[in-house]
């Protein structure tokens, strides 16, 4: 009895050491709380940060600081971190704020936020990296509730490690007092997986202008919808002063269903959508803003003070876990005619009384004009990193369009229905034979091109859809396609410009004359590019290799005006050119961007004047860069030349924020690589294309949360390095349903996470199994020793097997009242889980697209893995 009452002692020693060795969630956020910064005494409830519900909930409070602004329409930030690492769901926002001090709150989430100080002036930066939009509070609205299972994933591998909170405050007499603001929101937060993820669209007007005593004003915002369906749970609306109501709807084959309709001047809280509204691809989101410009005597511009204005629409959403998308923006109008049939409910006014009126308003009545450099600043600075958004684009390597078989591939466009249109040239070539020293072109005996010059693909698969433009050209060169999917090309040994529509043979407007170069009001030399104002149809041409000029024309094809001029000795000044290649034309913003070629950089000028506004240029786009593209909402894509002998800067694709001209990525192809990358384009979903006039090939390139997954044969190579991820992989492979990602592909970093976990299962197994061995040695040792002393029978020995085997058996897990290690770990919330049953994670999105690649194998040149069963 004694030896087994020692063996009982042993036993719970050892489980007790096992258990101090894995922290409990209390214990992480006594920790996290031991190194936050202490508040100001006056922000009562900041002192607990984080409160615990039990094991897998708990509360995060997000707090000012303690801050007294001094001026108004000052704008505050601080940061919080994320208190545990493993991936959590926000379900609940409580605010704590009142209007009397606070005009509006966001909440971001991110990985680095842009100051480590307790606050900071947010003119510096919300966030370093990309940020989400998770929550947005204004006059006094009440608390948030997400629907039941759906939540903003944050934390883990994926979601943001912080969140930033941006405090505006509006009018400071408020603080005449000199007292401290602890205003902020406070998070329920949950470990508990959710199948539905949420997430924000914002929909914001960057260039409305309200006129002085203009009784009504529309600030109008479209875009189409190209992602996984979505569903609409909430809106929220914001106008500052003069805003009277705010509508926002879908759109379906020209049915407009309403998501939410509310005054500005109530409470800006998320209203629930009251019915249930869901959008799918191609449908289009609007949304109207009504205002008046009466008691103004200035124009009233979008900004970020409070005499200025806004125009925001909010939409919270929720998407299947394996497609989320965490934040998602509008700031543009697609279709300015479509709203021709709003209904008539978005221009009336919704009443509010006078006493909520004066209640709603303390702001000063200051006014302060703005010129437009102005209003594009402070256009975003509300929302201020909604064109931060961090994302890199990789090649789309199962995309078949790279075996296409055609001539130089010269121009790219993208037609209302997103597919997408190449321009190239047959069998002609543009060689050093194909112009005299005037311009003139030499090899007009070989006739037009026979084959068809304007191909249609489908932009997922590459397969043909349509063709035209035979007969036709001798040496293409730009194209473009308007909001009516009529064809716009320029043609360089023709020095013309032509509008074809989709089903014509033979042009619709003809613009220069055929054959002859020449420099007046009728003749193009070499013209390289057209583009179309979708709003006023106005045409704008880059005119071109021997000209150094942009003409703006009628949109029947008559003279308006034209700029630019050649580039002189020394630096090239703005608005001047050496060959103007391409243009993408801003309609968001009034704007038309240049690739000035041979000056390596971008220009940019206003629509209506011809006015320079903005130059970017960077030391890696080396000498030359020949083609750019816009997408609404802030992005700007382009493509450099090869190098000069002796530079280092290598020809490659760039990502840029349009505001700031900053690089945000960069990318080259994985198949073939880039030789003279002629021409770009970009799709509203960051889907990009690129044309290569010496390769004869169009590469297409997509963010990387689109191409999550590489192929699971392919990522066997890396996965066979080790016995312990060959067999995770195996076994996940063996326990998911068949995919249905039509990419077939996995992300490197499963494998490595495999990999990983692999190895913590056999530390984390042999770790324990250690102790065991060397107590079982230390039991065996005493038994032996107190048989031989007091001369033990047989009946002692079988005791002793029979008790070993029980303790044995319930540390396996096994016999009646077993303990088994997973499960028993697994229960304190502080562990991982990993290395136990991580084979079971059937919630895991990305698991499940893993089991789905097998269609790659030629990419891969070493062996396969082993065979394992398939789910399919």
């Amino acid at each position: 009895m004694a030896g087994f009452v020692n063996n009982l002692l042993i036993l719970l020693l050892l489980f007790q050491n096992i258990c101090l060795g894995f922290r409990s969630p209390l214990s992480v956020f006594k920790r996290y709380k031991d190194t936050t910064t202490s508040l100001s005494s006056e922000c009562l409830g900041s002192d607990q940060p984080v409160i615990s519900f039990g094991l897998s909930d708990f509360a995060l409070d997000i707090r000012m600081p303690g801050v007294t602004p001094k001026q108004s329409d000052t704008y505050l930030c601080m940061s919080i971190p994320l208190p545990v690492d493993d991936e959590a769901y926000v379900v609940d926002f409580k605010p704590h704020a009142s209007m009397d001090t606070v005009h509006h709150m966001l909440l971001f989430g991110c990985n680095e936020p842009s100051s480590a100080e307790n606050y900071w002036d947010c003119d510096e930066g919300t966030c370093k990296d990309k940020s989400n939009i998770l929550y947005a509070w204004a006059r006094n609205a009440p608390p948030t509730r997400l629907p039941k299972g759906v939540g903003f994933r944050v934390g883990g591998e994926t979601g943001s490690r912080y969140f930033v909170l941006q405090v505006h405050y509006g009018d400071v007499s408020a603080f005449r007092d000199k007292h401290k603001d602890c205003s902020g929101v406070t998070l329920h937060l949950t470990h508990q997986k959710q199948p539905l993820i949420a997430g924000m669209y914002l929909m914001m007007s960057v260039n409305t202008v309200i006129p002085p005593g203009e009784k009504v004003v529309d600030a109008d915002i479209a875009c189409h919808y190209k992602r996984s369906p979505m569903h609409l749970f909430a809106y929220r609306v914001h106008t500052h002063r003069l805003g009277k109501v705010v509508s926002g709807y879908r759109v379906r084959n020209g049915q407009w269903t309403l998501i939410g309709r509310q005054s500005p001047q109530l409470p800006q809280a998320f209203y629930p959508v009251e019915y249930p509204v869901d959008v799918s691809y191609n449908d289009i989101l609007a949304a109207r803003c009504v205002f008046t410009g009466e008691g103004r005597t200035t124009e009233t511009h979008i900004g970020g003070t409070a005499n200025d204005e806004m125009c925001n629409f909010y939409i919270m959403y929720y998407m299947e876990a394996k497609h989320a998308v965490s934040y998602m923006t509008c700031t543009q109008n697609a279709n300015p005619e479509m709203f021709r049939n709003i209904p008539n409910e978005a221009n009336i006014p919704i009443p509010v009384k006078s006493d909520v009126l004066k209640m709603m308003h303390g702001h000063h009545e200051e006014t302060k004009d703005s010129d437009t450099s102005y209003l594009l600043q402070q256009a975003k600075k509300e929302e201020a990193e909604i064109l931060d958004q961090d994302f890199h684009i990789e090649e789309a390597v199962e995309w078949p369009g790279l075996d296409l078989k055609l001539g130089q591939v010269s121009g790219l466009a993208l037609d209302p229905e997103n597919n997408l249109v190449v321009f190239h040239r047959g069998d002609h070539l543009w060689d050093e034979n194909s112009f005299d020293s005037k311009f003139v072109y030499q090899q007009r005996g070989l006739g037009p091109i026979e084959q068809n010059t304007i191909l249609v693909l489908n932009p997922s698969n590459a397969k043909l859809l349509h063709s035209t433009g035979k007969s036709l050209f001798y040496l293409p060169h730009g194209l473009s396609v308007d909001k009516n999917g009529n064809y716009w090309v320029t043609d360089v040994a023709l020095h013309q410009v032509f509008k074809l529509g989709a089903s014509d043979k033979e042009p619709l407007l003809i613009l220069g004359v055929a054959l002859q170069p020449g420099s007046d009001k009728n003749h193009f030399c070499q013209p390289t590019d057209v583009a179309v104002d979708p709003i006023t149809g106005s045409i704008y041409v880059s005119d071109g290799y021997c000209n150094s000029r942009i003409i703006q024309f009628s949109p029947n094809g008559l003279y308006v005006m034209q700029w630019g001029e050649e580039t002189s000795l020394g630096r090239a000044r703005p608005g001047q050119f050496h060959i103007p290649h391409s243009l993408a034309l801003i309609s968001d913003l009034s704007q038309l961007c240049v690739a000035d070629r041979e000056n390596g950089r971008i220009q940019c000028f206003r629509l209506e004047t011809g006015e320079f506004t903005k130059e970017i240029k960077h030391k890696a786009f080396g000498r030359e860069l020949f083609a750019v593209s816009y997408v609404p909402g802030g992005l700007l894509f382009a493509v450099n030349g090869m190098p000069y002998p002796g530079e280092a800067e290598s020809v490659q694709g760039f990502v840029m924020n349009f505001s700031t001209g900053e690089i945000i990525d960069t990318f080259i192809p994985l198949r073939k690589s880039f030789e003279m990358p002629h021409d770009i384009v970009a799709s509203e979903d960051r889907t990009v294309f690129v044309g290569d006039v010496h390769a004869k090939a169009v590469w297409k390139f997509a963010s990387a949360e689109k191409m999550e997954h590489r192929s699971v044969k392919k990522a066997g190579i890396e996965v066979q390095e080790t016995k312990e991820s060959e067999t995770i992989v195996e076994a996940r492979l063996k326990n998911k349903p068949e995919s249905t990602d039509p990419l077939k592909n996995t992300d490197k970093h499963l494998v490595q996470e495999a990999s990983s976990t692999g190895v913590s299962f056999v530390l984390i197994t042999t770790l324990l199994i250690i102790p065991v061995v060397v107590l079982l040695a230390i039991l065996v040792f005493i038994r032996w020793r107190k048989t031989t002393v007091y001369g033990g029978n047989s009946d002692g020995e079988h005791k002793l097997d029979s008790s070993s085997g029980r303790i044995l058996g319930r540390l396996r897990g096994k016999g009646s009242g077993g303990i088994n290690l997973g499960n028993f770990f697994a229960s304190h919330k502080g562990y991982s889980r990993k290395g136990f049953d991580r084979l079971s994670t059937e919630g895991s999105d990305q698991e499940k697209d893993e089991d789905d690649g097998t269609d790659s194998e030629e990419e891969c040149s070493a062996s396969p893995l082993p065979p394992a069963p398939s789910s399919s």
